[in-house]
This record gives structure tokens, C-alpha cells and sequence, in this order.
């Protein structure tokens, strides 16, 4: 009898143990879900990557829809705030000469952030020499930016994934809630200017913009004023801190090539989107050969230009590129961006004619 009630006693107890065990597995999967898709992501093409995105994408989804993706974040913007303090007047390097602006590797022709620039008509850029790289002498590249940035990041880094002749330099880089409007949350001009002179960078891919499409503004130059959001002086400021990044990576002597805002299904969100990406393609337009810009609104957007949770890949079959918050993209969205970005680099470097001479 005494046996039959501890027996009755433990199987209750070992039933709870597992269930409490199974629970603190499921919840640290979810706390690294992030690294957990970047994993499985990065893997070669096949089965075993196919099975592992079924499981890594939901997971993901959950913990992103449960904000437990945010804790890391957190510590990691904790962590910037050291920086809260600093006048980003000083951070930035002055911009360039004025000049007519072209279409060149950032695919942009006249200014198109309305500021009135003359321009004496078109102008072909000579063509620039590409940079060679090769496996003894890899493209050293690194991916930074927001939350918009991490699937796209992951894409970029799985299109070079087996090209020896790149090197990723450390996880993408990607911090959510943050941007170039609040400096006192993660100062990326003093991030971004440390981290290509200290790993020797060679190519960029930034995605900035989500977070920064209202009036507020921190670091603002001593005796500058600001209008509301969008506005002419707003509109200045914001294309001074975006060009200061280009210029920074640039003159580190590394290449960059940035994202776009992409469409999202918010009613407001996309013509403050389409604000900021005419910003950040301007100032591309004025580096057209050490700078990029990839227009990932259009290149998201369906037929009629609209928001599209759904796309043709190149077999015709439709396939999920957004998120279900309407906003972040998804695996095949982020391999569409990816895309982009290689056939934009392709004009400034050469990470593939090794392969012929070996």
C-alpha cells in the first residue's frame, strides 16, 4: 500500500517535471527564435533547410507576435545609450560639392527630394573600375540597420553564402526600435564610423527609415530648427545624417548599398515611407559610385503598385513575402531584396572571376 501511494506520488511529480521542462524549452526557443531562423537560413539549399524554415518561421513569427524577441533588444539598446549624449553635428563628415546628379549605381536619376537643385540635363557617368576580390583577399561585408534590415540581411548573406571571395563580418547587425531621428536611443553615426574603420569593411548594406518617420528629432546641430516631419528644414536634416552614414562607410573605403522603406498595408505609413526613401535616394543619386540605392516599395509591390502579402517567384507560383504584420518581410520577400542587391553591386565589384582562374 505504501508503495502504491509513493508510486501514486511520483508519476504526478515526473509528469510535471517533463511538462515544466518542455516549457522552459519551448520559451528559450522562443527568447533565440531569431537566431535560430539566422541559423537554419544560412544553411545550403535542400531538405534539411527546407524542414528547418518550417519549424524556424513560425517559431519566429510567435515570438516576434509575443514581443519575446525584444528582451536582447532591449540589453543591446541599453548598451548604445553610453552614446545618448552626443551632437550628431559632430559625428558626421560634411557632405559633398553639389553636383548635377546622374543615374548611376543607385539607379536615380534628378533629385527627388524637391529641394530645387538645378541640373544641366543628364549625364553618363564613366564607368567605374570594379574592385576584385578573391578568397586570399575576401569582400570583407557587413549588414546594419533596423528591424526592416534582418530578413533581407539573412538573404544577402545566404546569395554569398558559398562565394568564398565574401566575407560577412559578424551577424546582421540589426537593432529594432531604432533609426537616424533618435541618436539618444543607439547612436549609429558613432556605430557605423567605428565599426567600418575597425573591421575594415568593404561593402555596406544599410536599412534605416522604419522608425523614423515622425516630427521628434534628437542631436539636432547647435542653432538649427526643424518643421514638422517632411517638411523643407525637416527634409535637410534628415538627408544631412543619411548622407553622413554614406560618407562614412565611403570614406572608410567601403561601398554601400541602401534599402528602401518597403509598401507596407498601413493606410498613412506608405507616403511617409515614400518621405524617407526619396531622402535616402537622393543622396545615393549624389554617390553614384560608391553608393547604391535598392527600391525595395516598388519591388514588393504588386502590378497596380499596391501592397502585396503575396508574389510570383520565377516559376509563377505564388509565394508569402510579407509578414503578417503587414510591415517585416518574409523568407522569399527577403530573397527578392537580396537579389537586388547582388545585381547592384554587380556593376562596382567582382567577387566571382576567381572561379575562373582557378
Amino acid at each position: 500500500m505504501a508503495a502504491a501511494a509513493a508510486g501514486g506520488v511520483r508519476a504526478p511529480s515526473a509528469a510535471r517535471g517533463i511538462s515544466v521542462t518542455a516549457l522552459a524549452l519551448f520559451l528559450a526557443a522562443l527568447l533565440k527564435a531569431q537566431s535560430i531562423y539566422k541559423s537554419v537560413y544560412n544553411q545550403p539549399d535542400g531538405a534539411k533547410r527546407e524542414l528547418g524554415l518550417a519549424f524556424a518561421g513560425p517559431l519566429r513569427e510567435v515570438s516576434m507576435a509575443l514581443r519575446l524577441d525584444r528582451p536582447r533588444a532591449w540589453f543591446e539598446d541599453a548598451v548604445g545609450r553610453e552614446h545618448a549624449t552626443i551632437d550628431t553635428e559632430n559625428e558626421l563628415p560634411p557632405a559633398p560639392s553639389p553636383r548635377t546628379e546622374t543615374t548611376g549605381a543607385s539607379g536615380v536619376g534628378s533629385d527627388p527630394s524637391g529641394e530645387g537643385r538645378t541640373s544641366t540635363g543628364p549625364v553618363e557617368p564613366e564607368e567605374p573600375d570594379r574592385l576584385t576580390f578573391t578568397p586570399r583577399d575576401p569582400m570583407r561585408l557587413w549588414v546594419a540597420g533596423d528591424s526592416l534590415v534582418i530578413t533581407p540581411g539573412y538573404a544577402v548573406h545566404h546569395a554569398f553564402g558559398r562565394n568564398d571571395a565574401v566575407e560577412p563580418v559578424g551577424d546582421v547587425d540589426g537593432h529594432v526600435a531604432t533609426g537616424l531621428t533618435r541618436p539618444d536611443v543607439l547612436n549609429w553615426f558613432r556605430h557605423v564610423d567605428e565599426q567600418v574603420r575597425e573591421e575594415k569593411i568593404d561593402t555596406v548594406v544599410f536599412g534605416f527609415g522604419g522608425n523614423d518617420d515622425h516630427d521628434h528629432m534628437t542631436g539636432v546641430p547647435q542653432g538649427v530648427s526643424l518643421d514638422g516631419f517632411g517638411g523643407p528644414k525637416w527634409t535637410k536634416e534628415y538627408r544631412r545624417r543619411v548622407g553622413g552614414l554614406m560618407d562614412t562607410a565611403n570614406r572608410a573605403g567601403a561601398l554601400v548599398v541602401w534599402l528602401g522603406l518597403p509598401i507596407t498595408d498601413d493606410a498613412a505609413q506608405p507616403r511617409r515611407f515614400r518621405t524617407l526613401n526619396k531622402a535616402a535616394a537622393a543622396e545615393a543619386a549624389r554617390r553614384p559610385e560608391t553608393a547604391a540605392y535598392v527600391d525595395m516599395y516598388s519591388l514588393l509591390s504588386d502590378d497596380d503598385g499596391g501592397y502585396a502579402p503575396y508574389l510570383p517567384e520565377a516559376g509563377g507560383r505564388l509565394v508569402k513575402v510579407r509578414a503578417d504584420d503587414g510591415v517585416h518581410l518574409e523568407r522569399a520577400g527577403g530573397d527578392l531584396v537580396a537579389k537586388e542587391v547582388v545585381r547592384r553591386l554587380r556593376p562596382m565589384v567582382d567577387v566571382w572571376s576567381w572561379r575562373d582562374q582557378e
